[in-house]
């Protein structure tokens, strides 16, 4: 993993869902990563040292915590939704709508952040699918912010980590089909260690603006 330099503190969204979960557990363990605040509807039931969490339940007005919200130099958002079963008016204000909100606040309260976008494989802001669409214009907004960086990450597959509370049910029994997706289509499987070391790799870049499907997400893994 590539070193980083100064202290480097984080904010990470979405620590009860699956990818933010494993995204936090990696940045625990991490010797690159100093201080984590994690913003959660509920509590994540995780305790360290370098983790402090703020329980808050309207991602779409911040103003009760703002002051609490600058002083890091990156965010992970892992923050989102399935479509299925969702009507489009409430997938694009979770997806687009709380994404912006979140992303314009810490924008204007930290001028030298990194923000990384946990988006997904196959988004496409000129697909035909509505969620695509959706996630795609939220890629494009987020590239126009005053941060000093954005990464918009495209996995497909995320093989969770061992002892993660909150990964699906179904991987356990889906897991066993990783290394032969791997091998066929490398670009549309990577592991959830690989996801947030890619990630925590982001901040030893500087002044990049990226959109990095599977292979560029191994491939910055291992810097």
């Amino acid at each position: 993993m590539g070193k980083t330099s100064g202290q480097n503190n984080i904010i990470i969204t979405g620590a009860t869902g699956m990818v933010g979960e494993g995204v936090l557990m990696q940045c625990l363990n991490s010797p690159e990563i100093d201080g984590i605040l994690v913003i959660n509807r509920k509590p994540c039931a995780y305790t360290h040292p370098k983790l402090k969490e703020i329980i808050h339940s309207d991602f779409f007005n911040f103003s009760q915590i703002e002051n609490q919200l600058s002083g890091y130099n990156a965010c992970f958002f892992c923050l989102g939704i399935t479509s299925v079963g969702v009507d489009s008016d409430t997938y694009y204000k979770m997806t687009y709508t709380l994404t912006m909100h979140v992303a314009e606040t810490l924008s204007k309260l930290n001028d030298r952040m990194t923000f990384c976008y946990v988006s997904g494989g196959g988004t496409n802001a000129n697909g035909r699918l509505k969620w695509a669409q959706v996630k795609g214009k939220t890629e494009n907004e987020l590239m126009k912010l005053p941060f000093a960086q954005v990464f918009n990450f495209r996995p497909g597959f995320i093989k969770p980590l061992p002892g993660q509370k909150y990964a699906h049910k179904f991987y356990k029994y889906i897991n066993w089909l990783f290394p032969i997706g791997r091998g066929i289509y490398p670009s549309g499987f990577c592991t959830m260690g690989e996801l947030a070391n890619a990630m925590i790799n982001t901040l030893s870049h500087k002044g990049e603006r990226m959109i990095l499907e599977g292979k560029a997400i191994i491939a910055l893994s291992k810097e």
